[in-house]
């Protein structure tokens, strides 16, 4: 089987073919949010036609005030302009409280159905209060007032965490009236106040798991609500769907005052894109992610250019890699031993990825992996596993891994081999699979005492019939490696191993795949276990020729010859028995 060696132009997203749609952005003024949520659309258009039972849509959102805004404004769009009078007309005496039409717009709880939107709110904020005063009372409204006849977007945790605030908010609604209640429990109202209707529609948005404990405790209500989803990202199918994306983020640019941006502007946004959304042909439509790229390449020359933007990217990773730097310093230092030139048996430079808490973003750097191999009953000993530093993911990748050896070796009898297998210097938990195949090329190369090429480091996982499967981190797991071997010195024979299926998520940095184009590191991307081998061993799993070199056969061999010598040492009772072998 032979490998697929990564060209430079395939390490990024490839966007030469859309370059004619960033002249198309500012040609015509569209809808930019029906185009790249219509799902959402519809909802908004459906809740806001509903007219019986519980005008209430549910919307898998972030619930920040960017969402909330957002969603508040489309849904001002599709009421259009107001038309008609809510609410009524408070008459205030001294011992009793009338309720009017509403007939005056200046009245304060007389209004014109205008979306309201909060991203937290508390009793009084929602409800308005009664303001005693020495010559009498004062009704001040609140938000529910204010958005009668129309709609109100709320945060759904803010409502949750205040059960007795959502309890009142849902009462108002099904009874269609809005009653006074006194701020203080213990004093009632000094007079009785009547209801002011309500017809009101109401928006919710929240994530997954605030809309999972929303379903649990009000199950009837969920049941009858209208439920959407605020897209997070867009799947990039042709050219329509990229201009789509591209005016969206034009729109959010000018309705934040920004500038438009420039054509240049588009393909490292693009690039940087594709790095948060971890897919070549996805797009993310997180107003807070666009608008931060777009303010930051801002902040950099007071326009939207490539130059800018990429100044502002370059000075946030330098903020951000302190740790980073202080890691891969270790490695250069000697600290951690990294080996990136040479050949070893039995250790595989892997990748990990490293996250640590309260650190903004995850980086990657090898991982020394080392087997060796004993006489004994068959047993792989995962050393992280057995000290409890090895996570059930990463121990369920050994097992598999294992499997697909000993099904490959196809033997008649137990392995006469036992191995150890190991992350070195590493002092925390250990977890996932994406280390299984660095680790079988490290079991293979310790069985079949066979050198592995130090500067190659490789990533993937591994079923039990071989086929190499995806990974996540890969961008910062190649940079990591990069990172080191580019400080001692590339030497052209350097390169990560990747699973083919993981091409579609690269967006590597510029120093990468300037370095791939000049032949200087390679980066190649394989389907079978077996493709893996040759080229970190330079020997190849199983030949195609009867009797021909191979590891497999290495390793059979090695089995023959530890059988045989292990009988030649039996007591002399037993040695007849080599008479019938």
């Amino acid at each position: 089987m032979s490998s697929s060696q990564l060209s430079w132009q395939d390490l990024q997203p490839n966007i030469s073919g859309y370059s004619s749609v960033f002249s198309l952005i500012a040609e015509e003024k569209t809808d930019s949010l029906a185009k790249v949520q219509p799902r959402l659309l519809n909802a908004l258009k459906y809740i806001h036609q509903q007219t019986e039972g519980f005008p209430l849509l549910l919307v898998c959102s972030q619930e920040n005030v960017d969402y909330l805004k957002l969603i508040a404004h489309q849904m001002q769009l599709i009421a259009s302009e107001p038309c008609n009078l809510y609410g009524g007309h408070y008459h205030i005496n001294t011992d009793y409280v009338t309720l009017h039409p509403p007939s005056d717009p200046s009245h304060p709880f007389t209004v014109t159905g205008q979306v309201h939107f909060a991203e937290w709110i508390e009793n009084n904020q929602l409800f308005g209060y009664v303001r005693l005063r020495h010559d009498g009372i004062q009704l001040e409204p609140g938000l529910i007032h204010r958005a009668n006849g129309s709609t109100l977007v709320l945060s759904l945790h803010t409502l949750q965490t205040q059960p007795l605030l959502w309890l009142r908010l849902k009462r108002a609604i099904q009874l269609g009236s809005i009653e006074w209640q006194s701020t203080d429990e213990r004093s009632p109202l000094p007079v009785s106040i009547p209801p002011l209707p309500l017809n009101l529609k109401l928006v919710l948005c929240g994530n997954r798991n605030t809309l999972a404990a929303f379903q649990e405790n009000d199950p009837e209500l969920y049941e009858l609500a209208t439920y959407t989803e605020f897209e997070e990202n867009l799947q990039i199918v042709d050219e329509h769907d990229l201009l789509a994306w591209c005016r969206w983020t034009q729109h959010l640019a000018l309705e934040a005052n920004f500038p438009i941006p420039q054509m240049n502007f588009w393909p490292p946004l693009i690039r940087e894109a594709v790095r948060y959304t971890y897919d070549q042909k996805v797009l993310p439509l997180c107003p807070r992610w666009l608008l931060r790229q777009i303010r930051e390449a801002f902040m950099q020359g007071h326009t939207l250019s490539e130059a800018t933007l990429l100044s502002a990217l370059k000075l946030r990773n330098w903020r951000e890699a302190f740790l980073a730097e202080r890691m891969h310093d270790e490695i250069l230092l000697k600290q951690i031993i990294i080996e990136t030139n040479g050949e070893l048996v039995g250790q595989v430079n892997g990748l990990s990825v490293v996250e640590v808490p309260g650190h903004p973003r995850p980086w990657g750097e090898p991982s020394r992996i080392t087997c060796v191999t004993y006489p004994g009953d068959g047993e792989f000993t995962d050393v992280e596993r057995k000290v409890e530093l090895g996570g059930k993911i990463h121990a369920k990748g050994i097992m598999i891994m294992q499997a697909y050896l000993i099904a490959e070796l196809e033997l008649e009898q137990q392995l006469p081999f036992s191995a150890s297998l190991v992350f070195e210097q590493s002092y925390s938990e250990v977890d996932g699979d994406s280390a299984s195949l660095a680790e079988l090329c490290a079991l293979i190369s310790a069985l079949a005492n066979q050198p592995v090429n130090q500067q190659i480091a490789v990533t993937g996982s591994v079923d039990q019939f071989g086929n190499i499967q995806p990974v996540g981190g890969l961008n910062e797991k190649i940079e990591g490696f990069f990172t080191i071997c580019n400080a001692r010195k590339l030497t052209s024979q350097q390169g990560v191993i990747i699973p083919a299926c993981n091409v579609r998520n690269l967006s590597l940095n510029q120093d990468v795949v300037d370095a791939v184009e000049q032949g200087l590191f390679h980066i190649w991307a394989i389907n079978r276990a077996d493709e893996a081998l040759p080229l970190i061993t330079r020997v190849a799993w199983r030949s195609e020729k009867e009797n021909g070199d191979c590891l497999l056969s290495r390793i059979k061999e090695r089995i023959i010859q530890f059988n045989n010598h292990e009988a030649s040492y039996r007591p002399w009772p037993f040695s007849w028995l080599n008479w019938f072998k």
